[in-house]
């Protein structure tokens, strides 16, 4: 790989000492030995196989220190390459026995030194040498006359010309010999690389300063140097003379290296990662790395460089305070990111988050099954701890440890340590793993809590209920209607991560106290009565309550849409056993064509996932937003003619938005640019024009 002349003028200054590196002229290899000793280099690379350790059959030749020097190799006056010379020192190894062997073979062995001593001794060396993309193996025959022959003195030397590498790239280089009497030697040396690019910060603003001649062509790349994986490209592009490249500070991960290379046949690329020591990259890469579920019982860490860290499963309580984790039973898994890891689960739950750490110390917390299943329960969990000879302890997790089960303590799961054992042993509590170890059950709290507080909260009841009527009739009535209006959430199931988008919207929502019903939720009502009769039944009982239907558009459900309005009906299991959209567009579409829907519907699609032009003129009777630019407008009509203070509903956008926001970017990602684009041209795929 030829190098320009300037490259090594500027990587290795311009001065004597350039004009004092030795030239080697050719592009063979060659090797030679120092005075007394004869050496052979092999023909072409060989196998680098370095094999067991064996023991010695009496004095041996071993590498004993390796030394590097740069040289040029040079095809013409200004056409050299870099190389890199290894000087091997070599020794003579004493003969070593097992131990406990002395005795048996002392005599064998004392005939065996002394003929040894009086000869020569051969050695193949092997000499190997890595330097990214580079990697080579040759192998030295070197021969030591009898005279020179003395165990664990020196020997002399044998000098390898050369391994050519790139300027400013990390060598490695290991000698052994064939057969193996002893470990590696082993060696790694930095390269000089190319002053003329430079590093600098300014503020937020971190500079990439290129100090080349006008007239100079080159290559600039930066890219991810991923240990799992080749590297990942990030910006490329072709440049001409000097040149700064500014980078926002957010931009830093440790693993964002640079590259460099002139636009020449054959050139050499010079690679620097500049940030692998940065702090702000290291909150960078933390910043930026997502937790996903992409299944009930899998999950990945996405992150663009490798990480050192572990993950536990923890248990997070509706109340708030520290997420509790599960070990044991469940053990702490190292993790590997941008691959997928399995859950030792049986079933999901809203309370199960995933934790990350590195040296203990917490780095990303995520609830994966609240955007499916809902907000946090208030479940208790138990901890069935299986111990040696079968003996076995029960407990409930709680905030100040694990109490065991029954307890006279006086915590809120002793308190009801009696009933929560009866509902275990009535399989009224859902079982969520199952080991050797042990198992977790989560049982539901609820009925306990009504039971016990039920005086308590009855008084509050009427207090409340009396407060807000006080409210309804001095200030804000019109505020207090609207947040318990009930909501039905229609959608088309396009795939897994429109349904995760679809859970987060429901689930965010429900938190401004609006009544949500959506068929993620109900899964066992709509597997037992059917998509179509469960629809009909949520329908009848949101608009008898003066709710609202909210029609979730999507590729997909315009084009069920799209076969209902050109061709009746789909086709049995076209959408799926859970898809009430598609059942529910025989009640829906009347109610559209005969004027019932305004006032009792509300349409919505998502930016960037479907354009508001792709919705069919049939359902535009009604208002329909786009998600989540015109979440303002949304949330007032969800409100109906009960609209809320605008102060009030802005901040209620704003949360919304945020919880809206991971799920949206997860979808985008997955369904990638061309198909993207294709969704989102006004009427693209409808049939509806």
């Amino acid at each position: 790989m030829p190098v320009p002349w300037f490259l090594l003028s500027l990587a290795l200054g311009r001065n004597p000492v350039v004009v004092s590196l030795e030239r080697l002229v050719g592009p063979e290899d060659a090797a030679r030995c120092s005075s007394g000793l004869s050496c052979h280099l092999w023909d072409g690379d060989v196998l680098c196989l370095p094999g067991n350790i064996v023991s010695t059959p009496g004095p041996v030749l071993v590498p004993r220190h390796l030394q590097t020097e740069l040289v040029l190799r040079c095809h013409q006056e200004t056409d050299c390459d870099l190389c890199v010379r290894v000087v091997v020192h070599l020794a003579v190894h004493e003969q070593w026995e097992e131990p406990g062997e002395e005795k048996q073979f002392e005599g064998a062995a004392d005939l065996e030194l002394e003929e040894p001593r009086n000869a020569s001794l051969q050695a193949q060396v092997v000499l190997s040498f890595q330097a990214y993309p580079v990697a080579r193996c040759v192998l030295l025959e070197v021969q030591v006359p009898a005279a020179l022959v003395q165990p664990g003195q020196s020997v002399g030397s044998v000098v390898f010309d050369c391994f050519e590498a790139a300027l400013g790239a990390e060598v490695r280089i290991w000698s052994y010999t064939q057969p193996r009497y002893q470990k590696e030697l082993n060696l790694t040396k930095q390269l000089p690389a190319l002053p003329w690019l430079n590093v600098s910060t300014d503020g937020d603003n971190v500079h990439l300063v290129l100090a080349v001649s006008e007239e100079q062509h080159y290559g600039l790349l930066l890219y991810w140097n991923q240990v799992q994986g080749p590297p990942k490209p990030w910006w490329h592009k072709n440049l001409t003379g000097p040149q700064t490249i500014t980078l926002n500070h957010t931009d830093l991960v440790p693993c964002l290296c640079i590259q460099v290379w002139p636009l020449t046949p054959d050139s050499v690329r010079t690679s620097i990662c500049p940030f692998k020591e940065d702090p702000r990259a290291h909150r960078n890469l933390w910043r930026v790395a997502r937790l996903r579920l992409l299944s009930p019982r899998t999950w990945r860490l996405d992150a663009p460089c490798s990480l050192s860290a572990e993950a536990v499963l923890c248990w997070q309580t509706p109340g708030g305070g520290p997420c509790q984790p599960l070990v044991p039973p469940l053990p702490q898994e190292n993790v590997t990111v941008n691959k997928a890891h399995e859950f030792p689960l049986l079933k999901g739950h809203p309370n199960l988050c995933v934790q990350v750490s590195i040296w203990e110390k917490l780095k990303l917390q995520e609830c994966l099954w609240a955007d499916s299943l809902g907000p946090l329960k208030d479940d208790m969990l138990l901890v069935d701890i299986r111990g040696p000879q079968d003996n076995r302890s029960l407990c409930a997790l709680e905030p100040s440890g694990c109490t065991p089960l029954p307890s006279r303590v006086s915590t809120r799961a002793a308190h009801f340590g009696e009933q929560l054992i009866q509902d275990l042993q009535s399989g009224l509590c859902l079982q969520l793993w199952n080991g050797d170890l042990g198992a977790l059950w989560a049982c539901p709290m609820d009925k306990y809590i009504h039971k016990r507080w039920a005086l308590v909260w009855l008084a509050c009841l009427l207090f409340t209920a009396a407060l807000i009527l006080f409210l309804l009739c001095k200030k804000d009535r019109v505020k207090v209607a609207a947040r318990g209006r009930a909501a039905l959430l229609l959608y088309s199931a396009d795939d897994v991560g429109f349904e995760r988008l679809v859970g987060a919207l429901a689930s965010a929502l429900s938190q401004l106290s609006l009544r949500v019903a959506v068929d993620l939720w109900s899964r066992r009502e709509l597997s037992a009565q059917g998509p179509l009769a469960w629809f009909h039944a949520q329908r009848r009982q949101t608009l008898q309550e003066g709710g609202v239907v909210v029609l979730l558009f999507s590729p997909g459900a315009v084009a069920a849409c799209r076969e209902w309005l050109q061709g009746g009906a789909a086709a049995p299991g076209a959408h799926g056993p859970h898809d009430a959209f598609a059942a529910s567009l025989s009640c829906v579409l009347p109610d559209f064509s005969q004027g019932r829907a305004p006032g009792s519907y509300v349409g919505a699609c998502f930016d960037r996932l479907l354009h508001l032009d792709a919705v069919p003129d049939l359902f535009r009777t009604v208002p329909v937003f786009s998600l989540p630019s015109q979440l303002l407008d949304f949330l007032g009509a969800l409100q109906g003619p009960s609209a809320s203070h605008p102060g009030l509903l802005q901040g209620w956008a704003e949360q919304v938005s945020q919880a809206l926001q991971p799920a949206l970017d997860s979808c985008f990602q997955s369904l990638g640019a061309p198909e993207l684009s294709r969704g989102m041209e006004p009427g693209a795929g409808t049939g509806l024009e």
